[in-house]
């Protein structure tokens, strides 16, 4: 089952599936927001934004709204 990596809850793993290039910056794809990479969310800031994520041992960032363009499936 696909779903974006916001629906995520914390501690659960997922490999990444697609991605929208148009909507990812280039600097997530380099620190390996790649599909076949596994993410695992951390921790959600307290208004729900951004949300810290783990993608292949770097932890990042990302805004809800990019959150949102990073398709994945659960393992």
């Amino acid at each position: 089952m696909e779903i974006c990596s916001s629906e995520l809850k914390i501690g659960e793993v997922a490999k990444i599936t697609s991605i929208n290039l148009d909507e990812i910056p280039l600097k997530l794809l380099e620190m390996g927001c790649l599909p076949g990479n596994s993410i695992t969310l951390i921790q959600v800031a307290p208004f729900g934004d951004p949300l810290y994520f783990n993608v292949n041992d770097s932890h990042v960032a990302i805004r809800l709204e990019t959150a949102k363009e990073i398709i994945v499936a659960k393992l």
